[in-house]
């Protein structure tokens, strides 16, 4: 069946624009999974949940060109097991592998190593799907032994990374195969800050989850926090003013902003470029200060709330505003001349780190790191939401996939944004900044997709009646993209990862749920 028709006979679902559910069979499941896959459409997450009988259903998200397409397949007990997807989607293998951890339900897949237990709770329970049951014991007597794949030859040998990284990282596991200093294999091992979000999502009212999504990464808290708001608001019927839709613009833009503005200087620093760390990380600070100023914090964890958002923006702060970014563009546009006439960080970047767009599309790369490997989807512009059908978004992309690559798109994302929030500014209409959210009726379903900084960020939200939420699936582009990683540092030297694995700057925290 052609994609378009699945689309066509599916139901829409409230929330995000374009997006519609199919309920299927385990036949159907194979199916659509092959029908998206022939089309070129793309696998964003996958999770599961339970009807309100406790009849366990694993689901899939799609997006397409013509739209977003929601899965279900019900799996009748005794039955533990569905048909897996990761031959269709590589991207699929550690999603099936964390629905088993966390929901019991196994996909008949070769790889059904645990991912996110860690051994943190015994391997018979499931956090999500025994909610009611005997909490486990507090702790575990012994570590488990994952079992990595090992690289075997002459002169083959391993270093091992982390998972205690210096300074502020979070922990992740790196397990490099290597010959002399060239990498023939990383295997990631990540799961150490699994923080047990989806189950808390379970244990609070509607009107409080957005307090959590803006938590799940802190770097994306306004990207979560909307996607969380748009699901409720289009379960409730709720149509924000469009002020608030304007603001919410304007905190999405401003944190793209400052992400961009980090992550080039220490992309600068990483190529043994101090100078560009010390400018970059004037130029964040700018900006953040201008955020707080006008709009209550640095980091706008809770300036998006249901309904619209927490503060309307004074005239003093839209002035700030308009006065940081009119001095960030030129300084910005005379940085990336500096690194483009560098040699020596030209030298670095140029070749590290590729992601061919064939690969790239096989893999499943999304957001940035995907634009800068040929895939050229960006929400923003693609199936843009109010206010962004009005802004006529520029979308950037690069086609090489080196870090040279990913450090255009984001230069040219970080003007591209630069320049939304001084036509945002310009254009901001008057009127209210918030309206009220009724209470969804029992059983709703809502989604909410935004595109953050880092590509597409999905919430996946249904209500329990009476206010509470029965279960809530946050997705961040990061779990598409961390096993891309993977695949990018082969035959690169291991003095070169610090600086592909920043060009990706993946999220530990939005990936281990």
């Amino acid at each position: 069946m052609p994609l378009r028709r699945w689309l066509s006979e599916a139901e829409p679902v409230a929330g995000a624009p374009g997006v519609c559910r199919r309920a299927v069979d385990a036949g159907g499941w194979r199916a659509a999974a092959q029908d998206v896959a022939a089309s070129g459409g793309r696998l964003l997450t996958l999770w599961a949940s339970a009807d309100a009988v406790g009849v366990p259903c694993v689901w899939a998200a799609y997006a397409a060109e013509q739209g977003v397409l929601l899965v279900s397949c019900a799996i009748e007990p005794p039955a533990r097991a569905y048909p897996a997807l990761d031959d269709l989607f590589p991207a699929a293998v550690r999603q099936q592998r964390a629905v088993r951890d966390l929901s019991g339900l196994q996909a008949r897949a070769a790889d059904d190593r645990p991912w996110l237990r860690h051994a943190a709770w015994p391997a018979d329970y499931a956090p999500l799907a025994d909610a009611g049951a005997a909490p486990p014991p507090p702790a575990m007597p012994v570590a488990d032994d994952y079992a990595f794949v090992r690289v075997e030859g002459d002169g083959v040998h391993e270093i091992p990374v982390g998972p205690v990284h210096a300074g502020i990282i979070e922990p992740g596991h790196f397990r490099f195969s290597i010959v002399g200093e060239k990498v023939l294999r990383l295997e990631e091992r990540l799961g150490y800050v699994h923080k047990g979000i989806e189950r808390r999502f379970t244990e609070l009212a509607l009107a409080d989850g957005q307090r959590l999504a803006a938590r799940i990464s802190g770097d994306s808290g306004v990207a979560f926090s909307w996607a969380y708001c748009q699901a409720l608001e289009g379960m409730a019927g709720c149509v924000p003013p469009p002020r608030a839709a304007w603001l919410r613009a304007l905190a999405l833009e401003l944190e793209r902003s400052a992400n961009h503005l980090g992550d080039l200087g220490a992309l600068g620093n990483d190529a043994g470029f101090a100078f560009g760390l010390s400018q970059f990380s004037r130029l964040k600070e700018l900006c953040l200060r201008a955020t707080e100023g006008a709009l209550g914090q640095r980091y706008l964890l809770d300036y998006l709330v249901p309904g619209g958002t927490r503060a309307d923006l004074e005239p003093e702060g839209a002035a700030r505003l308009a006065a940081c970014v009119a001095l960030l563009a030129p300084e910005v546009e005379r940085l990336r001349q500096i690194y483009d006439e560098h040699a020596g960080v030209r030298d670095r970047f140029a070749g590290a780190g590729t992601v061919a767009p064939a690969l790239a599309r096989q893999l499943g790369l999304a957001g940035l790191a995907g634009r800068a490997s040929g895939q050229a989807f960006d929400l923003r512009a693609d199936s843009p939401w109010v206010p962004y059908g009005e802004l006529a978004v520029r979308k950037a992309g690069q086609t090489d996939g080196d870090v040279a690559a990913r450090v255009a798109v984001r230069f040219d994302e970080l003007i591209e944004s630069l320049r939304l929030v001084a036509e945002i500014l310009k254009r901001l209409p008057p009127g209210p900044c918030r309206a009220a959210v009724a209470t969804p009726p029992a059983a709703a379903l809502g989604v909410g997709l935004i595109e953050g900084w880092r590509g597409p960020v999905l919430i996946a939200l249904e209500s329990a009646g009476a206010g509470r939420i029965w279960r809530c699936h946050p997705h961040d582009p990061s779990s598409l993209n961390w096993p891309v990683l993977e695949h990018a540092v082969i035959g690169n030297i291991v003095p070169d990862f610090p600086l592909i694995n920043k060009s990706f700057n993946l999220s530990y925290s939005g990936h281990d749920l």
